[in-house]
């Protein structure tokens, strides 16, 4: 039997289905929701049994499609709705593999809180699987900021899962509440599953108008008075949203007279939603994070930046083997990554490396370069040509975005502009290759490269080049490594 390291936790799914009945918070559709054992690595997935061929969408903020008042993911034509709650409960009860089976478009509001999803995962119990949990360990600070709302989340490192959330509505019937969760495993279901979804008396028609809370009532949501309203506002508001016992306007500052369940019950829900929307990077971090009046669309915005870390590190891992200082990709990673071989691989080694954004490339140019016997004998010069075909192998670098082989690739020269030389480069140069994305699309991407000698401008270029699959001559469907841009058929020069 294959022994364990003790200091890995290994990856959970649920060790049975479990299913739950409901109407949605916001499309007011009646849904059967199921939560199903999934195997290792492969992650949270939410399939719409209703749709022909089951339709599975990965929980990601790449499959985001909608962030009015809640989360909404989808892939082709099918879409879940709402889903913050539901995952919160799933990285709550740190669950890393399971299947969310609906058979309509939105999970069951339950009673507003993630703790109707975090029972039925008690009610399945948990499995211990044997692959080891993929963390995402923050190790720099990141930040995401939005001034117009005044909203600020900060990813700081630390050794566990911490969230901190201030709110700060500037109304007197709420007025600033904040929370914090430091230890996942301990507070989780006591602390803050509970804790209801809410809105502001205010917002209510306004929602209603906007096609929204149509499932929404008393039941399953905490209403915020924040006004006085005549009885005949109130009548007609509790028409609006379907209510036949008597509504009134509370002395507690919630419809009804609700009792909270927590003093800052409306912080603790802000945290529930920041858990959920955060389960979106799709790996499980190891991070303190603190979030100043976040919503749906400021978590998904810090989200994205979070997963592009972690697409990040899953690529440097794949192709470097060996941890050095100051060092992304060595030459033996590029190698794993770029075809080109002597003569003409023309970049030595990536001390930067930012997914889609920024490569940086170095190439240490000696007097045994083949190409000196010949440009020029007696005077060495480093052929121009040949520095925009370095500054291309290191774009090629910028192909690496996690979700493609470069290996199945081909890479062809559209155009160059702009090229510009400024110096000459010499044996014993140290050339610095600086790559920056300008656009990426599907087929077509545009780069602007600059080459540095100690810190002076030598070169410079705008490049556009397509990307093609490639298949092996003969159709047997095999495919051959990538090519960056000046590896090209005679015919396509």
């Amino acid at each position: 039997m294959k022994k364990r390291d003790p200091m890995l936790i290994q990856q959970h799914t649920i060790k049975k289905p479990v299913s739950m009945h409901g109407v949605g918070l916001h499309t007011g559709v009646t849904t059967t929701m199921t939560l199903k054992p999934a195997p290792e690595d492969y992650g949270i997935r939410f399939r719409r049994v209703d749709i022909g061929g089951a339709p599975e969408i990965p929980a990601d903020v790449d499959h985001v499609v909608d962030i009015a008042r809640g989360t909404t993911i989808g892939i082709g034509e099918a879409r879940v709705y709402t889903v913050e709650h539901v995952l919160a409960a799933i990285v709550g009860m740190q669950v890393d593999n399971i299947i969310i089976e609906l058979d309509n478009i939105e999970p069951p509001i339950g009673d507003g809180s993630a703790k109707p999803f975090v029972d039925m995962i008690l009610e399945a119990g948990l499995k211990e699987q044997e692959a080891p949990k993929d963390y995402l360990i923050i190790d720099q600070t990141i930040r995401y900021q939005n001034e117009e709302q005044g909203v600020d989340i900060v990813a700081l490192p630390t050794d566990d899962y911490r969230l901190t959330v201030m709110v700060d509505y500037q109304n007197p019937a709420l007025g600033s509440q904040h929370t914090g969760l430091f230890n996942l495993e301990k507070e989780f279901v006591s602390e803050f599953a509970a804790s209801r979804t809410f809105c502001f008396l205010h917002e209510v028609e306004i929602l209603r108008d906007q096609g929204l809370i149509k499932g929404g009532n008393l039941d399953n949501a905490i209403v915020i008075v924040d006004r006085e309203l005549p009885d005949e506002e109130i009548k007609k508001l509790a028409k609006k949203l379907g209510i036949s016992h008597s509504v009134i306007l509370g002395t507690t500052g919630v419809l009804n007279n609700k009792s909270l369940r927590f003093r800052n019950e409306p912080a603790r829900h802000k945290l529930i939603d920041l858990m959920g929307d955060l389960a979106l990077i799709g790996a499980p971090l190891k991070a303190q994070v603190l979030a100043a009046r976040p919503g749906h669309a400021s978590n998904i915005e810090f989200a994205r930046k979070v997963r592009k870390l972690y697409q990040q590190k899953k690529i440097v891992k794949k192709y470097q083997h060996e941890k050095k200082e100051g060092v992304v990709f060595d030459i033996n990673a590029i190698q794993r990554i770029l075809p080109h071989r002597y003569p003409f691989l023309l970049v030595d080694k990536i001390i930067d490396f930012q997914i889609d954004q920024r490569v940086v490339g170095v190439k240490n140019v000696t007097m045994n370069e083949s190409f000196f016997q010949g440009h020029f004998p007696g005077q060495p010069v480093m052929p121009g040509v040949l520095i925009i075909e370095a500054m291309a192998q290191a774009g090629g670098i910028l192909l690496l975005n996690g979700s493609e082989n470069p290996g199945n690739k081909l890479v062809y020269f559209m155009a160059i502009n702009n090229v510009k030389f400024r110096k000459t480069v010499t044996p014993g140069d140290t050339l610095v290759l600086d790559i920056e994305m300008v656009s990426r699309r599907t087929k077509v991407i545009q780069i602007k490269g600059r080459a540095f000698v100690d810190g002076a401008l030598v070169a410079e270029g705008e490049f556009t080049a397509a990307v093609i699959d490639r298949q092996e001559p003969g159709g047997n469907g095999s495919v051959a490594p990538a090519k960056t841009p000046t590896e090209k058929n005679p015919q396509q020069h």
